[in-house]
């Protein structure tokens, strides 16, 4: 294998706890309590709860595969490191460089959630008209407050994976605590005809619920943060496999019963008018607006979570690609003292925080477009996986999947379909800007993999990347 990292300098200090924190806390973000009430507008509440039940089985069969692999390769990169070994170099780029963009839309999403959750609790504090995207106005203060949150996550990254994983622990046990209480609520509190329609049949049962399933794969992204950080979790690689399907069955249940919640408290009517749907209907659990505010600071927290999974994710991955000379070296740079992949986590506070300026219509392109680079990364573990077993089936798997032909499989052929619900012709398809979106992030990808290789080589190792960082010439690192 080119990419050696056997002489990676990142710090193994996450424990079990953290760990957890980090990938359920990446799944659970903004997306629920903004997203709640069209889910079920769309396809009808037993319809929502379907598409999260049917997408989790798929999210979960590609976890299984996942969990498989990071046991057996416990290496900063995860997607990177299976590809590389199962499907080649080139393979291995567009691997994971889709993932990165996942990990981008999601961090650069956040930047857009926060000023607009802010509206939510102050309201009328969006104020300098700057121009229209979309129809909709951006304003400066709104644009600042997300510039700010972005710089904010990106410095508590810079400082170190010890302070990530603190705060991380911290905003996801208020999630919990929040959630219990309107779940809890609802169930005793709600009424059954309010879930009315149970499937919405103006745009067909099958297509509302397709409808819903776009949105699954981006929702639950964040469990393959944990292969990204593998290096730095300190557990039995066993268990590594272990903690990553736990969260992703967790987010499984938080999702269908959120959604169960809020069909309960609210009737189609309440829905069309509520534009936070979760919010709205944790007040009507207590009767009372402070529980809205309550869930509204939940979600707060989900941003936070979310935020700093996605750059401790999206960080590791650009830091692998760039250490195979897949990428420019300098995204390899380790800082001296916090041991994090420095200029990796500029680069995504840079680009996630020019996402304000394009206003709120930039949520809706990048969940999207990120969407379709998660499920083709999906696609490419799972065939990894598939690979491994039949080239190197006594390779060491610490966590080992049963019936693994069959796990794979299936996994392969529902990473496919989710990959055809964003292709023209889907009732789901992608519009021609989350095409663009895509599209452009896939030309600056090949354009700096084509750079890399030419400079580079194929056979360019993590050594020789850090001797070039100390001043050398790729010349002298070449064989």
């Amino acid at each position: 294998m080119a990419n050696s990292h056997s002489t990676s300098q990142l710090a193994r200090v996450l424990a079990r706890k953290d760990v957890l924190a980090l990938a359920f806390g990446a799944m659970i973000g903004w997306g629920w309590i903004v997203m709640t009430g069209s889910w079920i507008q769309s396809a009808g509440s037993l319809g929502a709860i379907t598409a999260f039940l049917i997408g989790g089985v798929a999210i979960i069969l590609v976890g299984l595969t996942y969990a498989e692999l990071a046991s057996a390769m416990p290496q900063v990169g995860g997607e990177h490191v299976y590809s590389y070994r199962a499907l080649g170099h080139f393979a291995s780029f567009i691997c994971t460089w889709t993932i990165v963009l996942g990990y981008i839309s999601v961090v650069s999403f956040e930047a857009v959630a926060l000023p607009t959750v802010v509206d939510h609790l102050f309201p009328g504090y969006s104020v300098g008209y700057l121009w229209t995207v979309a129809g909709w106005d951006v304003e400066a203060t709104w644009v600042a407050v997300g510039v700010l949150g972005s710089l904010m996550m990106m410095g508590i990254n810079y400082l170190g994976i010890r302070t990530a994983a603190l705060v991380q622990k911290l905003v996801t046990v208020l999630i919990l605590v929040v959630g219990i209480m309107f779940i809890t609520g609802a169930l005793f509190t709600g009424e059954t005809t309010t879930m009315d329609p149970l499937f919405n049949v103006d745009n067909g049962v099958v297509g509302g619920i397709m409808m819903v399933m776009i949105m699954v794969p981006f929702m639950f992204v964040g469990f393959d943060v944990i292969p990204q950080a593998a290096e730095e979790i300190n557990l039995p690689f066993r268990e590594i496999g272990r903690v990553l399907m736990f969260s992703v069955i967790l987010a499984v249940f938080w999702y269908a019963l959120i959604i169960l919640g809020t069909s309960l408290m609210l009737d189609p009517q309440a829905l069309s008018a509520s534009s936070l749907a979760v919010p709205d209907a944790m007040q009507a659990v207590f009767g009372a607006p402070w529980a809205g505010k309550l869930m509204v600071l939940a979600g707060i927290a989900g941003i936070i979570t979310s935020w700093n999974a996605f750059y401790i994710g999206g960080s590791r991955a650009i830091y692998a690609l760039a250490e195979a000379g897949m990428l420019p070296a300098f995204l390899a740079k380790l800082h001296p003292r916090h041991k994090t992949p420095v200029n990796a986590v500029l680069m995504i506070g840079i680009i996630s925080s020019l996402a304000p300026f394009f206003g709120r219509p930039a949520l809706v392109w990048l969940v999207d477009a990120g969407g379709l680079g998660i499920v083709i990364a999906y696609l490419f573990v799972a065939l990894s996986f598939l690979v491994l077993r039949k080239r190197e089936p006594d390779m060491e798997r610490p966590f080992k999947v049963g019936y693994g032909k069959l796990v794979g499989g299936l996994a392969v052929a529902l990473s496919l379909g989710m990959v055809f619900l964003y292709m023209p012709g889907s009732p789901s398809a992608l519009l021609p800007v989350e095409w663009a979106v895509f599209g452009g992030w896939m030309i600056l990808g090949l354009a700096m993999y084509a750079w890399s290789r030419a400079r580079y080589g194929v056979d360019y190792t993590a050594k020789a990347m850090r001797r070039e960082l100390a001043g050398h010439s790729p010349a002298d690192n070449m064989p």
